[in-house]
């Protein structure tokens, strides 16, 4: 495989990346280092992404000569967008649109003249269902989001299915479900838990904590995009990647609090805009299509995030 990663200095690209590199593929990373969190952390990830091997390019996918990157490219994981539910509105808006959507449209435009594309992995979300009308919810219930964030996710994930039917892009959607593990962006609960845990600094929680998510270890979502991209797909299919948790932020918390054997000093706040009360994904066509399951179950993911809390040189 001659891989292609945008995205590969972040939290699941870098990881991605990495992998790939470890099963002999070749792989060219693309990231903007953008600065919605410490470039510096990006930076990180990629010196490790080149040392695995991986040649890196820096440049932003709405200006790079995009055929001449794709040049004998077989496999494209697109990763590379602009995070975060909260940071969406407002102003900001114009940044999602810029790297969520036009990026997306550029670089699915750039694939129609590649004669060696034979697979097309973009990274959805969970946020394209909003507050879902049933649980666990399946790729075939209703989109429908309550941040600017997940509409931008879902125009792209749209496009790519448009693609898929009216040139025959060969793409595939996965929708990630609340991902963690080492390597996590700073601004996600899990890093800011388990960094807490260590140094003993206090944590903020928006809501009552009552709020339920679908945790996702990222090597399970890694797994996930590589048997995406080495399976039978039909182009435009859309697939749940989804960690089967089910739990709650305070129950979460708990586990925190048992596993670092320590008390957590934790602050409420006011629930923000655009945050669900719940996700929950159903993975029978995953399993079906691809043969995928999860198998870090969130007790053993939050020990290896804080693991590599206590190790890393965040503290």
């Amino acid at each position: 495989m001659h891989a292609l990663v945008t995205g590969a200095a972040g939290f699941v690209g870098s990881h991605l990346a990495k992998r790939l590199r470890d099963d002999d593929h070749d792989v060219v990373g693309l990231d903007s280092f953008t600065d919605y969190y410490d470039v510096a952390l990006k930076r990180a990830n990629a010196d490790g992404a080149v040392r695995a091997g991986v040649k890196f390019v820096e440049a932003d996918l709405n200006e790079v000569d995009l055929r001449g990157v794709l040049d004998g490219v077989d496999v494209i994981f697109h990763l590379a967008g602009q995070p975060g539910v909260r940071s969406s509105w407002g102003d900001e808006f114009a940044t999602y649109t810029r790297c969520n959507v036009e990026a997306t449209q550029k670089l699915l435009e750039a694939s129609r003249d590649s004669r060696s594309l034979r697979r097309l992995v973009f990274a959805s979300s969970s946020s394209i269902y909003g507050d879902a009308e049933r649980f666990p919810t399946s790729e075939s219930d209703r989109p429908q989001p309550i941040s600017p964030y997940g509409v931008t996710k879902l125009a792209a994930e749209h496009l790519c299915s448009l693609y898929a039917s009216s040139f025959d892009i060969p793409t595939v959607s996965l929708r990630y479900f609340t991902v963690y593990g080492p390597g996590q962006r700073p601004d996600m609960a899990f890093t800011r838990f388990a960094q807490a845990a260590v140094r003993g600094s206090e944590i903020t929680i928006f809501g009552s904590g009552e709020q339920v998510r679908d945790f996702t270890y990222v090597d399970d979502v890694v797994e996930a995009n590589v048997l995406a991209a080495t399976c039978d797909v039909t182009p435009g299919t859309v697939l749940n990647v989804a960690g089967g948790s089910y739990t709650s932020v305070n129950e979460v918390l708990d586990v925190f609090r048992e596993l670092a054997s320590t008390e957590l000093t934790v602050t409420r706040v006011e629930a923000m805009a655009g945050d669900v009360r719940r996700t929950g994904g159903d993975t029978a066509a995953i399993r079906s299509v691809l043969g995928w399951r999860p198998v870090v179950g969130l007790r053993e993911g939050i020990e290896r995030q804080l693991k590599w809390a206590a190790e890393s040189d965040l503290r």
